[in-house]
Formats: C-alpha cells, structure tokens, sequence
C-alpha cells in the first residue's frame, strides 16, 4: 500500500511540476497564430495547445473509464479560440486532473485507446497516466519549436532557456 501511496504522490507532483511549466508557455501564446503550422502535415497551432491542455484532465479520464474507443466517438477535440480560453481551459483541465489524482485508491486496472476493434494501445493505469505526462512534455517540446520559428522567446522548461537567462 505504501508504494501505491508513494506512486499517486510522485504522479501528483509531476503534474503539477508539468502544469506550471506548460502555464508559462501558454502565457506567451500568440493571439495571431491560431492557424499556424510550420508544415503541411504538422498540427496548427491553437489545436495543438488545445491538446496539451487536455491532457491535464486525462488522469480522470484514465482513472474512471477502461479507455477511449475513437470509432465510438468517445473523444472529441476541444475548440478554443484565444488565450484567455487556453488559460482557463488549462487550469480547469489540471484540477480535474489534480482531483482524479487525489482521490484515486489505487492505479489497478488497464486502460485502453482503441479505433473499433482495433487496438491502438493497452496499458495499465499507471502506464496510461505516464503515457499522458509524456505526451504533455513531448506536444510541449514541439510547441517550443513553433514558438521558435516565430521570434516568440521561451521560457525555462526544466531549466533556463536560452531567451529566460535570469540567473
């Protein structure tokens, strides 16, 4: 039972650490650029923020259901429109996240992302909350990238960045 105590507080302060992080990127998010892509096949800006955002309320999801069956129609993106909807869709995202986390008894059980009968992926609960803490770093990361391309500076992810020299 410890180790299950020690594991739901380690996931809690890593995303909370990955929330406030992700929350000074979102600070600086250019009302301009909702559309931008830098390539034909990359997201365009504003679903992509969207998406990290939503990740934040994927531990309730995870811990609640055995998974998401896109066929079904069980996920549907979220439409924002401007920062101020980002901002607040974020900090609502992580307190769902933060409360699911809070509360859960265990992380028993496996969860599941499925297109009809075809399995995308099958994980435990714990590996689905992982996956998702991964998925804000990495959707983060690319971020960054198209912050980059636009002259809009950086802030620190896990350490100054080379724009947040404040040290």
């Amino acid at each position: 039972m410890l180790f299950m105590e020690n594991t739901l507080h380690n996931l809690r302060s890593e995303l909370e650490h990955e929330y406030h992080i992700t929350r000074k990127f979102f600070e600086r998010f250019p009302e301009n650029l909702n559309d931008y892509a830098p390539h034909a096949k990359s997201m365009k800006l504003m679903p992509l923020v969207a998406h990290i955002a939503e990740v934040f309320a994927w531990p309730e999801i995870i811990l609640n259901t055995e998974g998401i069956d896109f066929a079904a129609g069980d996920y549907k993106p979220t439409v924002l429109h401007n920062r101020e909807e980002l901002l607040q869709f974020l900090d609502a995202s992580y307190e769902k996240g933060k409360a699911a986390l809070q509360k859960a008894p265990s992380l028993e059980g496996r969860w599941g992302l499925s297109h009809g009968e075809h399995k995308l992926a099958d994980w435990t609960k714990y590996e689905a909350i992982r996956h998702a803490l991964n998925q804000v770093t990495h959707h983060r990361a690319q971020l960054g990238v198209y912050y980059r391309l636009n002259d809009i500076p950086l802030p620190g992810s896990y350490g100054p960045s080379a724009d947040d020299q404040s040290f």
